[in-house]
């Protein structure tokens, strides 16, 4: 299938300022900078890893892709939670074994992992897809032991074979499972195969379409909130 959402950072300086008569003393500044640091860690840190369908691939505006859907979701929720938009166009699972250490480099405290669906329009074999998947997992629970994942579920038309078909499909809840992840059982559900809710190539949903996808994620993720 938006490395865009920067992850916020606050730092407070102790000063003290003298204006118009008036003097505030350095300890009440430190006292209000305390408490506007505070606020600003409380900030937590969700990274979406995925491949194009995460990235908004083909969508006129980055906005579209449903990680930012989501994001106006958690706003409107007041939810002190920032989206980073881990998506990379064409990515397979063995490419996002390779690049999750970078993105991890960066404070996470809810890991959504979306990937695997080019893995499966490759017919690549099912265990070597659900291998890297575990690896990816591996290291993130590794960095971030106190961080709670999130799988979201794919699946592969059935012109791959029905027994690929299923066993690429059964990757993703028995890995949400072993590992104790939060399951989307299948992040297209309401878009996939519907031609008014995918651009073009019949793959990647139109902006509509990525509304649904978010509320797909949506209505399992805000109970991990």
């Amino acid at each position: 299938m938006l490395n865009k959402l920067p992850i916020i950072a606050a730092v407070a300086l102790s000063i003290t300022v003298t204006s118009c008569g008036s003097k505030t003393t350095s300890n009440d500044t430190a006292a209000t900078d305390t408490t506007k640091t505070a606020n600003a860690t409380a900030i937590k840190s969700i990274l979406v890893f995925g491949d194009s369908l995460t990235a908004g691939y083909g969508l006129d505006d980055p906005s579209e892709a449903y990680p930012s859907v989501l994001q106006t979701k958690i706003d409107s929720a007041k939810l002190p939670y920032t989206i980073v938009n881990g998506g990379v166009s064409g990515e397979t699972s063995a490419g996002g074994k390779g690049r999750i250490d970078w993105l991890l480099k960066q404070h996470v405290d809810i890991f959504v992992l979306e990937l695997g669906a080019n893995d499966g329009l490759r017919g690549i074999p099912v265990a070597e897809t659900k291998n890297n998947l575990q690896a990816i997992i591996d290291r993130v629970k590794a960095k971030y032991p106190k961080a709670k994942l999130v799988m979201l579920g794919m699946q592969v038309p059935p012109n791959m074979g029905a027994a690929y078909a299923t066993d690429f499909k059964n990757i993703f809840p028995t890995l949400a499972t072993k590992n104790n992840m939060t399951l989307v059982p299948f992040l297209l559900q309401g878009v996939g195969g519907v031609r008014a809710l995918n651009q073009k190539d019949g793959i990647h949903p139109t902006a509509a379409g990525a509304k649904i996808v978010a509320n797909n994620v949506w209505g399992v993720v805000k109970g991990i909130l």
